[in-house]
């Protein structure tokens, strides 16, 4: 079974810097993609960045381009997102999302991924 476990989510103050971490287990696959997804109250699910392993291929959403840095320290389990400058409107739950067995997504979209932790909450004021 593939779980995974989202952390360092917490409180900061506008400009200020946070890392998550995104931890699998039961992940076996070599080639596989990983994203970093955040949903604020009343508003869609969105893709904010994600790596796909087997390809070496990194995407980034416009809105958070040269401010938010994906990187691994294990290619299979652990995947973290440095956030810097943080702003207001990067407040929201983040979620981890994967799909194993993939050289490439089409788009950031939850419909790409199949399975996703449990999130973590990440507030930024101003």
């Amino acid at each position: 079974q593939v779980r995974l476990e989202e952390s360092g989510g917490g409180s900061v103050q506008s400009g200020g810097s946070l890392r998550l971490s995104c931890a699998a287990s039961g992940y076996t696959y070599n080639i596989y993609c990983m994203g970093w997804f955040r949903q604020a109250p009343g508003k869609e699910r969105e893709g904010v960045a994600a790596i796909c392993a087997g390809a070496g291929r990194t995407y980034y959403a416009d809105s958070v381009k040269g401010r938010f840095t994906l990187s691994q320290e294990n290619a299979k389990t652990t995947v973290q997102l440095e956030r810097n400058s943080l702003k207001p409107m990067d407040t929201a739950m983040y979620y981890c999302a994967t799909v194993p067995g993939q050289w490439a997504i089409a788009s950031m979209t939850p419909a790409e991924f199949h399975y996703w932790g449990q999130g973590t909450q990440v507030i930024v004021s101003s």
